[in-house]
């Protein structure tokens, strides 16, 4: 599955290399999530998140994108408001490496080589796999083995982009991941210590931050002159 998510990632890059505007960057931010333990606000970032990240401009309105993204994650039942999950006292700490793939919809047209199209509030849609650690056997009472896991999540998100400096730009990005599992906390039914909270309930975690990019490549050809 790891290759096949590659081999997207790849196609996503190369379809139209010689034809539009690349850009590649890096972001920086913070990452929280979203569960069965500790806090229930969506945006509350309390761990380090960032990554690398690859964009194709097809259009002014569009663009396509691939980015890396490693975060840490952690949460704890004492910063609850939730007097249920005080009592429970369960805490965690997690890392998440994410590869994902979608595409920029641009409010308003976007494009750095005309100065009247160089920022623009834009909407985010991905796919997503991330890799994970979870908990495979419980070898003492509250001592565990751990093995790496990898699963989906639907990505999507908004921001707001500009140019800062000729072939410069930056972004401040809001980033949300629904998952398909329930266990990013360690929640595991077989193990009568991890099993807690509402099983129908899969986990989320989000990103936000900020991101610099650098532009490259001749222009495209729906550019217009300054």
């Amino acid at each position: 599955m790891k290759k096949l998510v590659l081999l997207v990632v790849f196609i996503t890059l190369t379809t139209t290399s010689n034809a539009q505007e690349n850009e590649i960057g890096f972001f920086i931010g913070g990452s929280n999530y979203v569960g069965d333990i500790g806090k229930e606000y969506y945006i509350f970032p309390n761990e380090i998140m960032g990554g690398v990240l690859f964009k194709k401009n097809v259009n002014p309105r569009f663009a396509l994108r691939a980015s890396f993204t490693y975060a840490s994650i952690k949460a704890d039942d004492a910063d609850a408001s939730n007097t249920g999950r005080n009592l429970r006292g369960v805490n965690f700490s997690n890392s998440i490496k994410e590869l994902a793939v979608g595409i920029e919809f641009n409010y308003w047209e976007y494009n750095i080589s005309d100065r009247r199209m160089t920022k623009t509030p834009y909407l985010l849609f991905e796919l997503a796999a991330f890799n994970y650690k979870v908990v495979d056997e419980e070898v003492a009472p509250q001592e565990y083995n751990y093995k790496s896991k990898t699963s989906f999540a639907i990505p999507f998100g908004i921001g707001f982009k500009s140019q800062l400096v000729e072939d410069f730009t930056f972004a401040i990005e809001l980033r949300a991941r629904y998952t398909f599992v329930d266990n990013i906390d360690y929640n595991n039914p077989e193990i009568e210590s991890l099993n807690f909270g509402n099983p129908d309930s899969n986990d989320w975690y989000m990103f936000s931050g900020i991101t610099f990019t650098y532009s490259f490549g001749r222009p495209p050809c729906y550019a217009r002159p300054f």
